[in-house]
């Protein structure tokens, strides 16, 4: 299993390409585009699904082993029926002969897009391009078998669901893990605790990325809490701590741009690069406010580990605290946070937390 860069570009191997998406659902070799159109047979006579509500629709079905390289996916973000598509449609990804999915996730916050809304992201494994193409590189292998399914838990029809699922078929090394990624949210905070953005990771692999889509509750910053990686039997204390939200995500003293005497020049300013980024902020000039302009703010932010794996070989939790601080003293914080955590790691995993009801996925 070669995963390709500039580096090793040019070097052959027997690895087979295959495609699935709606021209070719079954990914099969030379038959791709059979469906006709009113432009004839094999003229874009099949780009799309529409989703019925309630139902649960398989996107691949692949019979390995092999590697899932890339995933594209784009759908209106409204409908007849209302909006919050993105968190109505539900994105599940199965590994072997493991019943239980290794993905399960909102479809908009697995590609950095919590709120429902869409915005754009340029990273590495995850690139959202205008408007609301949702692009995975993250490696995905499999040995026997790799399935990939949406829900629709919206009210109505999803019209115009188009998806890409690019992979290969090839050996796969025993020493590769899988990839993992799981939503969690907690709206109703307690102070004092710390929010759990995974738990239960038992075996061995590390831990590969974040997304926060964090809705801030209360007045004044609320970024002054510490990441925790608790790894193999931590239990008071954890092994890795850091020291603010903001910086976790590689930025500073609240995002805010300041001018030569120090004094607060403009809003908060969102940005993009390839391991880190706060790609959206729902009050901020340039971005899309979401459910009208007095909504309370809205945070989207990513932190990939990606040359920096967070490594575990027994079991891992990761939390995240919720402090503020009022430019005189910090102070617990209760505010809305959904995330989603990416990972690698061997065997099977343990079953995810039961994934709420629609109603209570929905933003604030």
């Amino acid at each position: 299993m070669m995963e390709r860069n500039l580096s090793n570009l040019a070097v052959l191997d027997t690895a087979e390409s295959r495609s699935i998406n709606a021209e070719n659902p079954t990914g099969e070799k030379g038959k791709g585009g059979t469906a006709a159109s009113i432009l004839g047979k094999s003229r874009k006579g099949k780009a799309f699904l529409d989703l019925e509500p309630g139902t649960e629709t398989t996107m691949a079905d692949i019979d390995g082993p092999g590697v899932i390289h890339h995933i594209w996916i784009t759908v209106q973000d409204s409908s007849p029926a209302g909006e919050f598509v993105l968190r109505d449609l539900i994105l599940r990804m199965y590994w072997d002969d493991n019943e239980n999915p290794a993905v399960e996730t909102p479809l908009g916050d697995f590609f950095c897009c919590g709120f429902s809304a869409k915005c754009q992201v340029n990273s590495m494994p995850i690139v959202v391009a205008p408007y609301g193409g949702f692009n995975s590189f993250f490696p995905m292998p499999f040995r026997k078998h790799a399935r990939i399914t949406i829900e629709n838990q919206h009210g109505g029809l999803i019209h115009a669901f188009f998806y890409t699922v690019n992979y290969t078929l090839e050996q796969v090394p025993g020493d590769t893990a899988y990839f993992y990624a799981q939503w969690r949210r907690t709206k109703y905070a307690k102070l004092g605790e710390d929010y759990v953005v995974a738990d239960n990771i038992q075996g061995k692999g590390h831990y590969v990325g974040t997304y926060f889509a964090w809705t801030a509750l209360e007045r004044y910053w609320w970024g002054e809490g510490e990441i925790k990686f608790y790894i193999d039997g931590d239990k008071e204390y954890p092994t890795i701590c850091g020291t603010g939200v903001e910086d976790y995500v590689g930025g500073a003293w609240g995002f805010y741009e300041k001018d030569q005497y120090g004094n607060i020049s403009r809003e908060e300013t969102t940005y993009n690069t390839p391991f880190m980024g706060y790609p959206y902020h729902s009050v901020t000039s340039g971005t899309v406010p979401i459910y009208g302009y007095d909504a309370v703010p809205a945070h989207g932010l990513y932190r990939w580990h990606i040359m920096d794996p967070i490594r575990f070989t027994e079991d891992l939790k990761v939390t995240i605290q919720q402090i503020g601080h009022n430019g005189d003293h910090l102070f617990e914080r209760a505010d809305d946070i959904a995330s989603v955590a990416y990972w690698y790691q061997n065997g099977k995993a343990q079953p995810f937390p039961k994934i709420p009801p629609r109603e209570e996925r929905l933003p604030r």
